[in-house]
């Protein structure tokens, strides 16, 4: 039997990739976007996929997108915005739309698939975080807040649809060549210094996220829930490894 999944944001960046890579693994899928024409654009290109065009803050347009598409066996909550700027500088606009956004969006999307896959008696919701939810990053305004929160409604989802037989975890990617980070990487100075920064060797790639997520929507992590999958080639370790220390310590404590 044909599974199916909804990724959302998946018109383009890391949402189209996990749109593809579920597609290529046989997923019936649920291309939702904002942009209704860049949604039907992925969509066509896929075998066997629709293009569901809402807004994930929004629960009407949610629940129309879920009357077309029917119960999906997985949700990918992955839409998501960023407004840059210091906390000081952030509009209290600007905070909302990134928390409507983000976190509501998480919030309603999850629970309109979970009314209809505690009928169905099964699912699995995989919500794409951020290493900006576990340590923050400057000038991101309420970017790594909405982050750090969507894990933690991931685990109350968790232990609430549990009995339901729905499981809940979060991705957290690190420095990724690709999606809201493209920008970045586009300079070749700073792709550079972030890439030696590290300990894996290399930047993330859209698809290092893809294969993450489709294993936590898979039957080979039926027994993985409320649980927050980092995969950031061990950035988020490499605190110590990247401050300043002299040779000398390196020695401290060693045998005479």
């Amino acid at each position: 039997m044909t599974k199916s999944m909804i990724v959302t944001g998946a018109a383009a960046g890391i949402g189209e990739s996990i749109a593809r890579a579920a597609a290529a693994a046989g997923y019936r899928v649920g291309v939702l976007d904002i942009d209704g024409a860049a949604a039907r654009a992925v969509a066509d290109s896929l075998p066997d996929a629709v293009a569901l065009e809402a807004a994930v803050n929004d629960p009407g347009q949610i629940e129309s997108a879920l009357d077309a598409f029917g119960t999906p066996d997985a949700l990918v909550n992955n839409a998501g915005i960023v407004r840059f700027g210091t906390l000081l500088d952030q509009s209290v606009d600007d905070w909302r739309a990134v928390v409507d956004v983000n976190l509501s969006g998480a919030f309603i999307c999850s629970t309109a698939c979970a009314r209809r896959m505690a009928t169905a008696g099964q699912g699995s919701i995989v919500s794409i975080t951020s290493i900006n939810g576990i340590a923050p990053g400057p000038n991101a305004g309420a970017y790594g807040s909405t982050k750090a929160a969507i894990d933690m409604l991931s685990q109350q989802m968790s232990i609430e649809w549990g009995p339901l037989g729905i499981r809940s975890n979060t991705v957290a990617p690190g420095l990724i060549d690709g999606g809201m980070s493209a920008p970045i990487f586009a300079d070749p100075e700073f792709r550079r210094r972030r890439s030696e920064k590290v300990p894996a060797g290399r930047l993330g790639t859209v698809e290092d996220i893809a294969h993450a997520v489709l294993f936590l929507c898979s039957d080979e992590s039926q027994y993985i829930t409320g649980h927050q999958l980092v995969v950031d080639g061990g950035v988020i370790n490499s605190i110590i490894a990247n401050l300043p220390r002299p040779a000398s310590v390196d020695g401290v404590g060693a045998p005479d």
